[in-house]
């Protein structure tokens, strides 16, 4: 728990914001956590953003505070080190309440799987393995937009970014003298630049899981309609299945119902869609059939054949050894994204070439290897 003369400071006016960010930007780092309410909504709702110094924690009421500047500053800051703990959903919170995301950013999660600790390891597991501290589980769920916070809610927030900086000081050395700190880095930018991205609304159905079964006229009407979920979804702010469930999108392109009744009778159909988007579901359907056939979308890429896992395997191999050789957890030296891209590059005769999802220190330290086993993978048929 925190100490008590390390109590935990409030931040509800935007001018001590100002000056607590002018503090923290003297620092070599902070450790930065959020807590949000996001159950029916597209974007999450703030009730929470925490930073500790290493020394104490202040908990900053995004309820109150109306100008974020500051707080961007500190985020953009390349002098202050940014620390989170599988800050993917974080990163979404910042981005929608201020514009701006953190970097650089040293994410904790990522730092123990790089010194050969699990891959995906939960914070309360960090600081438990680590500190030797049990946290309290009954505040996870809490509702974060009450006010006012309990203080169970004050006192658990306040915990996070105090062993959160603890946590940092300890694994920040060892990184740097495994020489992995830099590779780190490199991995969080991408997270940070994969945050910035959002979906383009006529793109969407390439998410949708089992697009890839469709015919081009049926991913023609499949994209109409994410295409729209996508558009509805964010400006009402609502979560996307809570207008239409993603499992019922390829049917309905399929089945291409033609009246309310029909379109009542598909599982997973909420009465409350048929209700209110009912009809306009009805007219992007016999929107998405009148595409002329040559604006239909190119099927999908199929999921790779049962044949393809040897090759899959063969290339595995390479970033399993290269973990071992590093003390890496070997989950994070080659995602399977990575090998699969690579597979398709050239399955099943080849050639085979380095994908673009193959970057950075990777690509310099695995990439010729990998190439070399994919093409002589070929060259023996093997994958054939």
């Amino acid at each position: 728990m925190t100490p008590p003369e390390a109590q935990p400071l409030i931040i509800d006016q935007n001018s001590l914001l100002a000056d607590c960010c002018r503090e923290w930007l003297q620092l070599p780092f902070v450790a930065v956590d959020t807590e949000f309410v996001r159950t029916e909504t597209f974007f999450p709702i703030a009730g929470l953003i925490q930073i500790g110094d290493g020394e104490r924690a202040f908990l900053i009421d995004p309820l109150a505070i109306t100008d974020w500047s500051p707080l961007v500053t500190l985020l953009q800051s390349p002098n202050v080190v940014k620390v989170l703990h599988a800050c993917s959903e974080d990163l979404e919170v910042f981005q929608h309440l201020c514009g701006a995301l953190p970097a650089p950013l040293f994410d904790t999660q990522l730092a123990a799987a790089y010194l050969g600790m699990d891959f995906s390891m939960s914070y309360s597991r960090l600081v438990s393995s680590l500190l030797g501290i049990e946290l309290p589980k009954d505040e996870t769920r809490s509702d974060w937009l009450q006010r006012p916070l309990s203080a169970r809610q004050l006192q658990y927030a306040a915990d996070d970014t105090v062993h959160l900086a603890q946590i940092y000081q300890l694994l920040a050395p060892r990184l740097a003298e495994a020489g992995m700190t830099e590779w780190l880095l490199e991995d969080a930018a991408d997270l940070v630049a994969a945050a910035q991205v959002m979906v383009e609304p006529a793109q969407a159905y390439r998410r949708v899981k089992q697009a890839w079964r469709l015919k081009p006229a049926e991913l023609a009407i499949l994209q109409v309609l994410c295409d729209w979920r996508e558009r509805a979804a964010r400006q009402r702010d609502v979560a996307r299945n809570r207008l239409v469930r993603e499992a019922t999108l390829c049917p309905l392109a399929q089945r291409q119902p033609d009246s309310l009744q029909a379109l009542a009778r598909f599982e997973d159909m909420h009465p409350r869609t048929v209700r209110q988007d009912g009809q306009t579901i009805l007219d992007l359907i016999r929107q998405g059939q009148a595409v002329p056939e040559a604006q239909w979308p190119q099927p999908l890429p199929e999921p790779l054949p049962a044949d393809a896992n040897r090759l899959l395997k063969t290339l595995r191999k390479v970033g399993q050894r290269q973990a071992d050789r590093l003390g890496m957890a070997s989950e994070i030296m080659l995602r399977k994204k990575v090998l699969e891209a690579m597979v398709r590059t050239g399955y099943p005769c080849g050639p085979y070439r380095l994908p673009d999802e193959l970057t950075g220190w990777r690509r310099e330290l695995m990439g010729e290897e990998l190439l070399a086993l994919a093409n002589q993978f070929a060259s023996k048929g093997e994958s054939a």
